[in-house]
Protein backbone atom coordinates (compact mmCIF):
# COMPACT_ATOMS: atom_id res chain seq x y z
CA UNK A 1 0.00 0.00 0.00
CA UNK A 2 1.78 3.03 -0.62
CA UNK A 3 1.76 6.37 2.05
CA UNK A 4 -1.74 7.91 2.42
CA UNK A 5 -1.94 11.73 2.20
CA UNK A 6 -3.91 13.12 4.93
CA UNK A 7 -3.11 10.38 7.31
CA UNK A 8 -0.76 9.63 10.53
CA UNK A 9 1.39 6.38 11.33
CA UNK A 10 0.01 7.12 15.10
CA UNK A 11 1.51 4.57 18.48
CA UNK A 12 -1.05 4.69 21.05
CA UNK A 13 1.15 5.49 23.91
CA UNK A 14 -1.02 3.67 27.05
CA UNK A 15 -1.05 0.63 24.84
CA UNK A 16 2.61 0.07 23.60
CA UNK A 17 4.71 -1.81 26.40
CA UNK A 18 8.09 -2.06 23.72
CA UNK A 19 8.07 -5.69 22.85
CA UNK A 20 9.48 -4.72 19.26
CA UNK A 21 7.88 -6.49 17.08
CA UNK A 22 6.58 -3.77 14.85
CA UNK A 23 10.29 -3.09 14.25
CA UNK A 24 10.88 -6.55 13.52
CA UNK A 25 8.64 -5.99 10.63
CA UNK A 26 8.71 -2.55 9.42
CA UNK A 27 10.43 -2.69 6.05
CA UNK A 28 12.22 1.15 5.78
CA UNK A 29 13.26 0.80 9.50
CA UNK A 30 11.23 3.96 10.67
CA UNK A 31 10.35 2.82 13.87
CA UNK A 32 12.56 2.69 16.40
CA UNK A 33 12.41 2.01 20.76
CA UNK A 34 12.96 4.94 22.89
CA UNK A 35 12.06 4.16 26.78
CA UNK A 36 10.51 1.63 25.96
CA UNK A 37 7.85 2.50 23.19
CA UNK A 38 7.43 2.60 19.31
CA UNK A 39 8.51 5.67 17.85
CA UNK A 40 7.98 6.61 14.15
CA UNK A 41 9.68 8.63 11.88
CA UNK A 42 6.81 9.48 10.39
CA UNK A 43 7.76 11.69 7.19
CA UNK A 44 9.64 8.24 6.10
CA UNK A 45 6.76 6.09 7.17
CA UNK A 46 5.43 4.12 3.87
CA UNK A 47 2.21 3.51 5.25
CA UNK A 48 2.57 -0.16 4.19
CA UNK A 49 1.04 -1.40 7.59
CA UNK A 50 3.46 -4.70 7.76
CA UNK A 51 3.56 -3.43 11.31
CA UNK A 52 0.06 -2.97 12.47
CA UNK A 53 -1.34 -6.86 12.79
CA UNK A 54 2.34 -7.53 14.60
CA UNK A 55 1.28 -5.77 17.60
CA UNK A 56 -0.30 -7.81 20.11
CA UNK A 57 -1.88 -5.13 21.98
CA UNK A 58 -3.23 -2.94 19.08
CA UNK A 59 -1.61 -0.15 19.50
CA UNK A 60 -0.45 0.68 16.06
CA UNK A 61 -2.85 2.24 13.20
CA UNK A 62 -3.18 5.11 10.48
CA UNK A 63 -5.57 7.27 11.03
CA UNK A 64 -7.03 10.41 8.84
CA UNK A 65 -5.61 13.67 10.25
CA UNK A 66 -8.68 15.91 8.31
CA UNK A 67 -10.33 17.15 11.43
CA UNK A 68 -14.46 16.07 10.69
CA UNK A 69 -16.50 18.88 10.92
CA UNK A 70 -19.67 18.90 12.91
Amino acid sequence: MARQEDHLFVVDEDRCFGCAACIALCPVNVLTLIDRLAVVDEEACTHCELCIPSCPVFALDIRPTIEVKA
